[in-house]
């Protein structure tokens, strides 16, 4: 009865750490005046859990879920993640992003990253106590963090007080890397930058050409035999890092293909349990 008592306080106590913060609270940037952009589903947000003071790293995770940019997978690469950042004392925030689309968005291209960036700018605003401030992306969700940690420097949104939007880690988990053909994920680039993208967007949306030496660490998970968004993706992102002495580290499963979550089922390995210890080493 006592172990069941103590599951339950704490399954409240996570409970009551999660709210809803809209990102903006006037006018959405880069909106088109149509009715579509008042939809519900089309306002981005955070949900936002916050550990027991007694717990509190003051370190916190903004979650990007993946979904191919045609949706997002809020669930199992979202709040199921930020449940298990919360266990460990870590801040978690998880960003309901807008889909690039051209009925909601005048330049659909870099609508995630705006609210990506807004999300970085709302979590440093609200919670100046945090030490650090990190992302962890999947898939699709993996590229916009990848987008988000390579431009950094260019303000996409209103910044007057000069917020860095700069993460000081990221975890990228069979992230979209590349938007060149035969590496990239082709459903997520043609939702982000269209069917016939110029060469300059194609390199633009490629972070792997976008990384300098300011880049934060980063912690990559891939499956070999992942046929949706190649591995390769995480090798190119490696391979432009290492040329300019960035920190990083490859996680890799010989199976699991793609989309697999906190838990790959075709190994006992735990790439989350990876990812933390090698959070805890970082400087």
């Amino acid at each position: 009865m006592k172990i069941l008592f103590m599951i339950l306080c704490s399954f409240i106590s996570i409970a009551k750490a999660q709210e809803t913060i809209y990102l903006y609270t006037d006018s959405i940037p880069n909106s088109t005046d149509k009715e579509q952009v008042h939809l519900e589903k089309n306002i981005p947000k955070l949900f936002a859990y916050v550990p027991d003071e007694r717990n509190d790293k003051k370190v916190a995770v903004l979650v990007i879920p993946g979904g191919g940019y045609s949706h997002i997978a809020m669930d199992h690469e979202g709040h199921a993640v930020a449940r298990e950042l919360i266990k460990k004392g870590y801040s978690a925030f998880v960003l309901q992003y807008r889909l690039p689309s051209p009925n909601i968005m005048r330049e659909k291209a870099i609508g995630p990253l705006q609210d990506a960036q807004r999300a970085m700018q709302l979590i440093r605003t609200l919670h100046p106590q945090l030490r650090k401030v990190g992302v962890i992306g999947f898939s699709a969700g993996g590229h916009l963090a990848s987008t988000l940690i390579t431009k950094f420097k260019k303000d996409y949104i209103a910044n007057p007080a000069h917020i860095s939007l700069r993460p000081d880690f990221a975890g990228l988990i069979y992230p979209v890397i590349s938007m060149q053909d035969g590496v990239t994920h082709k459903g997520s680039r043609i939702n982000l930058i269209g069917e016939s993208p110029s060469e300059d967007l194609i390199k633009s949306f490629s972070s792997d050409l976008q990384v300098s030496a300011e880049v934060c660490p980063v912690f990559f998970v891939h499956a070999k035999d992942d046929t949706a968004v190649p591995i390769e993706n995480s090798y190119r992102m490696i391979a432009a890092m290492d040329k300019v002495h960035v920190a990083n580290k490859l996680y890799t499963f010989e199976q699991g293909g793609h989309g697999f979550g906190l838990i790959n089922k075709t190994s006992d390995k735990l790439w989350f349990e990876a990812f933390l210890s090698w959070l805890n080493e970082l400087r």
